[in-house]
This record gives C-alpha cells, sequence and structure tokens, in this order.
C-alpha cells in the first residue's frame, strides 16, 4: 500500500508518517526543499520534492499512490492571502492533480478542522450535519477546502476528518500554552469549553477511516469524548509543569488588542489577530458519536494524562 503524505514534516504529518510506516505502508513525504526534516529524519520514507502551492510539482508525486493524506496547509498567517494560497489553492492542486493522474486512487483523506464548523452556538456538541459558521479566516479556507474535496465526490473517493484542538509531542502551539502557565501568569476572560483530542488518538482515528469502506465520502469529528472547561485545561496543564499559575482576568473586548500587539512583536505565532476571532467564542465542542459508531473508535488518553506526556516530551528536548 503506498501513501502520500503533505505536511508530512509537520506536527500532525510527522505522526501520521509514523504510524502509517508502522502499519505497513509504504510512505512518500511530499516536501519543500526548504523543509525542516528532523522528525522525518532517518525513516524508512521516500522524499518527494513538491509544493502544493505548485500544481505541476503534485503531477508525478500522486501517480500509483493508493492513499493520499492531504495535511500541508497554514494554521496561523499574517495575511488572508497566505490562508488561501496554502488552504484553497493548495487543495484545489492536489485534487486536481490526484484527478488526472491516479484514477484508481483508493482513498483521498483530508484534514479539516473544528474551526471550519465554527463554534457552537447554542452550548451543544456539533455533529457533522450542523450549520458551518466559520470565524476565522483560517477557518473559512478549510471549509473551502471541504467544498473542494467534497464537489469531486464522485470521481474522488474521499474522508474529511474535522479535530478540534490537538496536543502531544512535537506542537509547538500549545506549547506557548504551557510556557505561559509555567511563568506564573495566565490570562482569563471567563470559562469556556473545548474540545480536545491528543496526538496518537486523532492518528489512530486518521488509519480507521482509510481502511473502513464505510468512511468514503463521509466528514467525521474525532475527539477524546470529553468536554473540558478552560479551567479543567488549565488545571490539567498547571498539573503537568508542576506550577500553579495566577489567572489574569480580562475583558474579553481587549483580546483583539492582545492579538495585534503578539503579531507585531513576535511574528507569525498562535496568538494572533485571527486566532482571537475564535478565541472570542466560548463553546468549541464537538460530538464524535459518528466515528464511535461507524469506525468503532476509541481514543484513549484525557488531558490529564495527555498533558503530563507531553510536557515530559517539551522537557526532554528542552522545549520546556
Amino acid at each position: 500500500m503506498k501513501a502520500l503524505v503533505t505536511g508530512a514534516t509537520g506536527f500532525i504529518g510527522s505522526h501520521l508518517t509514523d504510524a502509517l510506516l508502522r502499519n505497513g505502508f509504504d510512505v512518500y513525504c511530499l516536501v519543500r526543499k526548504t523543509s525542516n526534516l528532523r522528525f522525518i529524519e532517518g525513516l524508512n520514507v521516500r522524499l518527494i520534492h513538491g509544493d502544493c502551492t505548485d500544481r505541476q510539482s503534485l503531477n508525478e508525486a500522486v501517480k500509483n499512490i493508493d492513499y493520499v493524506f492531504h495535511l500541508a496547509g497554514l494554521t496561523k498567517a499574517c495575511s488572508e492571502e497566505d490562508y488561501f494560497n496554502a488552504n484553497v489553492k493548495g487543495t484545489e492542486n492536489i485534487v486536481r492533480a490526484v484527478l488526472d493522474n491516479n484514477p484508481r486512487i483508493r482513498r483521498f483523506v483530508y484534514l479539516s478542522s473544528l474551526a471550519a464548523a465554527g463554534p457552537s452556538c447554542d452550548e451543544r456538541p456539533l455533529g457533522e450535519d450542523c450549520k458551518m459558521r466559520p470565524v476565522s479566516v483560517y477557518g473559512k479556507t478549510k471549509l473551502e477546502g471541504e467544498k473542494i474535496v467534497l464537489a469531486h465526490s464522485k470521481d474522488l473517493p474521499s474522508t474529511i476528518i474535522r479535530p478540534p484542538a490537538v496536543y502531544g509531542p512535537r506542537d509547538k502551539d500549545l506549547l506557548v500554552f504551557f510556557k505561559m502557565i509555567r511563568t506564573g501568569i495566565v490570562p482569563y476572560w471567563g470559562r469556556c469549553y473545548y474540545s480536545f483530542i491528543y496526538i496518537e488518538d486523532l492518528i489512530n482515528g486518521i488509519i480507521l477511516s482509510t481502511l473502513n469502506t464505510e468512511a468514503e465520502g463521509e466528514i467525521f469529528f474525532m475527539s477524546d469524548g470529553n468536554i473540558y472547561s478552560s479551567d479543567d485545561i488549565i488545571d490539567a496543564v498547571s498539573d503537568a509543569v508542576q506550577k500553579k499559575p495566577l489567572k489574569l482576568s480580562m475583558p474579553r473586548f481587549i483580546m483583539p488588542l492582545l492579538g495585534f500587539i503578539s503579531e507585531k512583536t513576535r511574528g507569525v505565532n498562535i496568538i494572533n489577530p485571527d486566532k482571537i476571532k475564535e478565541m472570542r467564542h466560548s463553546y468549541w465542542i464537538c460530538d464524535v458519536a459518528k466515528a464511535v459508531s461507524v469506525l468503532k473508535f476509541k481514543p484513549k488518553v484525557k488531558i490529564k494524562e495527555g498533558t503530563r506526556w507531553t510536557a515530559d516530551w517539551y522537557r526532554i528536548h528542552r522545549w520546556l
């Protein structure tokens, strides 16, 4: 079984690459010449130089591939154009390359996001048939990527996965939150509620969906099945880093200013104006019942142990 992974050098992509190898796949990784290969270095994979924003570089890459896992994209950027080029145009390019060059593909897996659906407006976990209300540019471009995949569902056997916040070893986004709590002060704008998923559970879910014929043409939310308050998350990370922080209360109207200052002083990072648009909403929660029913998905890691394992990895690798 030949699998092509885009975004293979990133947090989720590198873990998926590891897991595919363990499951007996021949893995091909689409990488740019400037990509940092540290997480896949030494693995028994074949590197293919290309870029999803360059259509011509994809034609040869997708030939004779059984499974394409499209994970490449931007979760943070300084401009709407950057989000569009990576998340919309990049998806359109690889979908078109597969349609034109690989008519026998067995499955195209698109990693979307809960951000594509948006927050819950009625305090209930979102199901896959929810009304789509993305509030950020990132979410809107991930939704456009979904539409591109679905528009070709007759010719492209596909599955779409929508995870919420993903955390675990190698993740740089939530590392910011871990570091913040370790300093002893964390900003707090009231109780919010979130779905989370540990990286290994997400990877297991992706592979389950890929090998399950009932998953073709379907969309799945994947989480650990729990809903966590912002206090639960702060407590879990506090225990993991062994530091009880002071919660610094702040009004929500000041949040856009924080995003602007963070972007201007630190460049592109997870605390940015677009992410602030998401953080101003209180319910980022999804229902995992469909994945449990159809895929027999069984997430194993809850936030207490997941944050502890993540913090241990950060310390071992001197990230924390």
